[in-house]
């Protein structure tokens, strides 16, 4: 939140110096310190200078506290005291310095709290030291918010991981068939076993391993029953972003609303092999039953094809 009269510094984290003066390691090269108002544009990897508010010191740089902002406090009455909320989603707080996934319990516990760490520290950071517009610094009057949050703190419950698990699935979806530039033409490939639909660029952040932004133009594109359909498993149907796609193409598919179409369909698509008393595999394998499937999903208003429209 954001008290515009207020002055609520926290105390300063025992990791702050170190977040201060980290500059990540990628390659391209990132555009400077971690906890910065510049960072590197997804799509060119340019710097890309932004402020924490609008300003008329700068007005021609976009603020970042809009993005994702969750409460505008001047949609009140102003003697209901409302403050401005935003959630904290931005690049200054994503953690690159190791992963959490089949690693020892006590490695997993050390990333987390250093993934913490840095959050407290973008926020002190924010409080005390960060550049403001009119040649000052810091902003004394923001504040964490455990109680939309529900967490201590005002963090996150759980950490946020871009990429799930994945399936093997019958059919996995590429770059080839919706990427832009791999595929051509103003709609992605068209898919006979179509679900539902998604439109988002192929948007993969920073990694672990050292790569910068990986932002690519997509086609608008359809959800394949196959990439839902286990390799192996009879009884296991996947309900978001961990369908059968690669490592590109999940950039794109792993959008909200893409997950919850994938959600919405496996339902649909548990309560239909109930009711045939069939495999979610022979719904894919039979024509005549996909045909039952899709004809359900179109009359529960689940969308299974664009109009013709451009690339992302």
């Amino acid at each position: 939140g954001y008290d515009p009269c207020g002055n609520h510094v926290i105390d300063k984290p025992a990791t702050y110096n170190f977040w201060r003066d980290y500059v990540p390691t990628l390659a391209p090269a990132w555009s400077g310190p971690l906890l910065s108002w510049t960072y590197s544009h997804p799509i060119t990897l340019e710097p890309f200078p932004r402020t924490l508010f609008e300003s008329k010191e700068r007005p021609n740089l976009p603020p970042i506290w809009t993005y994702r902002r969750v409460i505008n406090g001047a949609g009140y009455p102003e003697s209901m005291g409302v403050h401005d909320v935003t959630l904290v989603n931005w690049p200054q707080n994503d953690y690159l310095l190791g992963n959490i996934i089949d690693k020892p319990e006590e490695e997993v516990s050390r990333h987390l709290e250093a993934s913490r760490e840095l959050s407290r520290s973008l926020l002190y950071w924010m409080q005390t030291e960060a550049p403001r517009p009119d040649g000052g610094t810091g902003y004394p009057g923001l504040y964490p918010r455990p109680d939309i949050t529900g967490a201590p703190e005002g963090l996150a419950k759980y950490p946020y991981i871009r990429e799930s698990r994945r399936i093997k699935a019958r059919f996995t979806v590429t770059e080839l068939h919706v990427g832009a530039q791999a595929h051509g033409g103003v709609k992605a490939a068209q898919f006979k076993d179509s679900v539902g639909v998604g439109a988002y660029r192929i948007d993969l952040h920073p990694s672990t391993g050292g790569d910068n932004y990986i932002d690519i133009s997509s086609l608008p594109f359809q959800i394949p029953l196959g990439a839902m359909i286990p390799v192996r498993m009879q009884n296991l149907l996947p309900a978001c972003k961990n369908i059968g796609t690669t490592h590109i193409s999940n950039g794109c598919y792993r959008l909200h609303p893409v997950e919850w179409n994938i959600g919405e369909s496996a339902g649909f698509l548990a309560s239909f092999c109930l009711d045939k008393n069939v495999q979610p595999a022979h719904v894919w394998e039979q024509p005549e039953l996909l045909a039952d499937f899709q004809s359900l999903l179109q009359a529960e208003g689940v969308e299974l094809d664009w109009p013709a429209l451009s690339a992302l």
